[in-house]
């Protein structure tokens, strides 16, 4: 029987003309058998924008017809881009008025109505919604006499919500509510909708994360039959699965993590061998082995595709029992594995390789603070306190370095952009914002990550095995050309054109900037110059390690690619990969990356929405004072201050009376008419904070 690939590639041909499906099946020689199969793929393809359907019922591919299928991208100010599902496609620009009641996210067609060239964008009009993205909406309940209406949370959905009286299910004005559309938004009419949950008014301790949770849709509770299934799953390992594995319980193997963390997903030894090379273990927990293909366990698991880390809490891929409990790596149990040794020479090369399941039995559960204290301070009570495994820690601060130096020799990009860690008190009130610290346990940590990432994605490409790989594509040639243009000004060029442009390059643009005034800008406009990391069934490479082959592995308890290709790989060390199952994993690999991509995505909106809101908040505790910082980018109506604690705020453009301030675009500053005065990013000033709307988490500022 014909597939999806096959249709697909034969209506990308150039001789092509659109045809019926009788044509279709004709040419295919369709029995008349399977003749309502091949008619229900055509009707699949044609809902999902695989083909289009013209009005003589003749069948193409979008691209063709001068039509781009993909997700709506909204933005504040009203008007939108498509994104395509051809990555080889251009974004294409959709004015407010071309939208055609299409809401942020909902998966749309559009008809090209200018194509990009002589400098000017793609720009294209919708003409059909395929999916609609917004069935709920969170958002802040008003009401009138007769009737009420919902203001989305989400800036980017512009209409308001119309709530008939008899559907507001106990709202009061200023609450925080969940609303169900029960009609779709008309080019001239506004959606409309029902209150399904009142989540407390929105001045309430709480309310505001619980409205974040619900916006992005995060299921704060796990299925009964998910949890009936991990509460069978014993809290020990068995002798007889023991007897089956290799037995690593006499090795020197720590975790070493966060303070707070609870679910430790991977533990660490390293030897010296007597040839000079070092034998790194990396020792994961082996998730797979309670959660089985296709249970409930795992399908709730790629459902949710990974964990989410909000600033008051955790929203886990995995029901506790197994995320803290028996997958997580907790010191003097046995815990299974999947383990990987890999000898390393002191050129950073991975020379040999094993992988295999083990069972282990950490000896200590360290800190990222103590294991730095001990290698940076020598701190003498924890030098007393870990006497057997200080040769170890400075073991692996040799061959961290030993790996750091080999990726900065092929070229891997660094950026230095601090993390923020969120204070919060008893009632959630955020009390302190800092700097996240990265130390150098943090840093050998990351290094034995990635180069077991690298050696088992390199170990699955060779036996050509379906797989699920960490992808990190090159960058936009038309970007990199701008941002080329941009650096210019500051006497700074890079290699190579931008079709064929090496990380090498910009790390070694990376290492001029350092220390300078301009980093700040130019690191910042580099990153946004550079394609998001995804996952792919396909090898593309990892464009910002400069590795041609990466994928995760080293978190199946937060992460669901990383618990795919766990599975994958029991099954090839159990030699149980056949003709028929890798024929089947070449659909589930392609459905976990797509999904685990989108999820990904949703988890760090979440995440940097909680935080954005904390950060608003703690500095509305400080409106009057001042501060200095740092220019992180300019607008057309004004520019955000980075301030040391990395908390952004605008200073409107507006509220600079001394002088009228040009916009210039192209160099990312603002100039002054009379006084010649100039903003740049990268510049330092001192700011006062002048107003902040925590409900909006907008920061204004303005220049002292």
């Amino acid at each position: 029987m014909v597939s999806k690939e096959i249709l697909l590639e034969f209506m990308r041909e150039q001789a092509y003309n659109p045809m019926s499906y009788k044509e279709l099946a004709a040419v295919f020689d369709i029995q008349s058998e399977d003749m309502g199969y091949f008619i229900s793929l055509l009707d699949e393809m044609e809902q999902y924008g695989d083909v289009i359907k013209t009005k003589k019922r003749r069948y193409a591919i979008p691209e063709r017809m001068n039509l781009v299928v993909g997700k709506l991208q909204s933005t504040q100010k009203g008007f939108g881009f498509i994104i395509p599902d051809n990555t080889e496609l251009n974004d294409v620009f959709i004015s407010a008025s071309d939208l055609n009641g299409a809401m942020h996210n909902d998966r749309v067609i559009g008809r090209m109505s200018r194509k990009k060239g002589n400098g000017k964008r793609a720009e294209g009009e919708i003409i059909r919604i395929l999916e609609r993205a917004n069935k709920e909406i969170v958002g802040t309940f008003e009401s009138s006499k007769n009737f009420g209406f919902v203001v989305s949370d989400d800036k980017r959905i512009k209409h308001d919500i119309y709530i008939p009286r008899g559907e507001f299910n106990g709202a009061k004005d200023g609450y925080k509510v969940v609303t169900q559309i029960t009609r779709w938004p008309e080019a001239r009419r506004n959606p409309e909708g029902r209150i399904m949950e009142v989540l407390g008014h929105k001045d309430d301790i709480g309310t505001d994360i619980l409205s974040i949770i619900r916006k992005y849709n995060l299921p704060e509770r796990f299925p009964k039959k998910v949890l009936r299934e991990s509460d069978n799953i014993p809290d020990v390992v068995s002798e007889e699965e023991i007897a089956k594995r290799r037995d690593l319980r006499h090795m020197n193997i720590v975790t070493i993590d966060g303070a707070d963390a609870k679910d430790l997903d991977d533990a660490v030894s390293v030897e010296k061998l007597p040839n000079g090379n070092y034998r790194l273990g990396v020792y994961i927990a082996d998730v797979t082995y309670y959660v089985k293909e296709g249970s409930p366990l795992d399908k709730e698991a790629l459902k949710r595709g990974t964990s989410v880390y909000l600033v008051d809490r955790v929203i886990p891929m995995l029901p506790k029992r197994l995320s803290n409990g028996i997958c997580s790596l907790n010191p003097n149990v046995e815990r299974l594995t999947m383990s990987v040794f890999m000898e390393i020479n002191t050129r950073g090369q991975v020379v040999n390789h094993e992988i295999f399941e083990g069972v282990i039995k950490t000896k200590e559960r360290m800190t990222y603070g103590d294991v730095s204290d001990i290698l940076e301070k020598e701190e003498p009570e924890l030098i007393k306190r870990y006497d057997y495994l200080v040769e170890d820690f400075k073991a692996m601060e040799e061959l961290a370095g030993i790996l750091s130096r080999r990726k900065n020799r092929r070229g891997s990009i660094d950026f230095n952009f601090p993390e923020s860690k969120i204070v919060l008190d008893d009632e959630v009130r955020p009390i302190e914002i800092k700097k996240a610290e990265r130390r150098i346990a943090n840093r050998i940590i990351e290094e034995f990550m990635i180069v077991c990432n690298e050696t088992i994605a390199e170990h699955m490409y060779w036996l050509k095995i379906p797989f699920v790989y960490r992808v990190h594509e090159l960058p936009d040639s038309e970007k990199i050309s701008n941002f080329n243009k941009f650096i210019h000004n500051f006497g700074y060029h890079l290699k190579g054109t931008s079709e064929e442009l090496h990380p090498k390059a910009l790390q070694d643009l990376l290492k001029k900037i350092e220390g300078k005034k301009e980093e700040h800008i130019i690191s910042t406009l580099m990153l946004r110059s550079l394609r998001q990391a995804r996952y792919s069934p396909e090898n593309l490479g990892h464009f910002g390690l400069a590795s041609n082959y990466y994928c995760h592995f080293t978190s199946p308890i937060r992460r669901y690619p990383d618990l795919q290709i766990h599975r994958i790989i029991r099954e090839m060390i159990r030699e149980k990969l056949n003709q028929n199952r890798i024929s089947k994993l070449k659909a589930i690999v392609g459905n976990a990356a797509d999904h685990s991509s989108e999820r990904e995505r949703v988890a760090v909106e979440a995440e940097r929405e909680t935080d954005d809101l904390k950060k608003a908040e703690y500095m509305s505790y400080h409106i009057g004072e001042e501060f200095d910082g740092i220019i992180s980018s300019v607008i057309s109506f004004g520019m955000f201050i980075e301030l040391e604690n990395t908390v952004e705020g605008l200073v409107r453009i507006s509220s600079l009376v001394d002088d009228y301030y040009i916009f210039d675009e192209i160099n990312h500053l603002f100039r002054g008419e009379r006084t010649n005065r100039t903003f740049r990013i990268g510049d330092e000033v001192r700011i006062k904070v002048f107003d902040v709307n925590v409900a909006q988490k907008e920061i204004d500022f303005i220049i002292v």
